[in-house]
């Protein structure tokens, strides 16, 4: 079982609607790599629904404690938080609000892929701070991810 972030599920299945198939390691250490391998192979995987630091974040060098440590560009979203920690943690309230996710809830892959299918055709609220061309090329991605994924 994998435990994960909303908002890092999103974002594979949006790399994925992006043209990435294959996740590369990241000087920060992190898991991204190896979990969206695992996701992207097996979309029946089970995952754990996380609000805090998951499988992505723990060999991560920002997490501390089990706390991002790590800052976010703020020059293109000035309302955003400049903790990446916050600033995620809204994210990632946003998009279990609208999936009806909480913490430690357990779906597939697939199934969590399909309610953002079912619930995501409209993502600028919950991208509030990023204007709004950078939101809806972020939605078309995330769309072209989802087919992909459960094709």
């Amino acid at each position: 079982m994998i435990s994960i972030k909303p908002h890092h599920f999103v974002d594979i299945v949006t790399a994925l609607g992006d043209g990435c198939t294959e996740f590369q390691p990241h000087p920060y250490g992190h898991a991204v790599h190896t979990v969206a391998k695992d996701i992207l192979s097996n979309p029946d995987i089970d995952l754990r629904i996380a609000m805090g630091a998951d499988d992505i974040c723990l060999p991560c060098r920002h997490n501390l404690d089990g706390l991002c440590a790590d800052t976010i560009d703020t020059s293109f979203r000035p309302l955003a938080p400049k903790s990446k920690r916050e600033y995620n943690l809204l994210i990632d309230e946003r998009w279990s609000q609208r999936l009806g996710l909480r913490q430690d809830d357990q779906l597939t892959a697939r199934e969590l892929c399909l309610r953002i299918r079912d619930c995501a055709d409209d993502i600028e609220d919950i991208y509030r701070e990023t204007p709004s061309d950078r939101t809806a090329e972020r939605q078309a991605r995330l769309q072209r991810g989802i087919a992909k994924f459960l094709e």
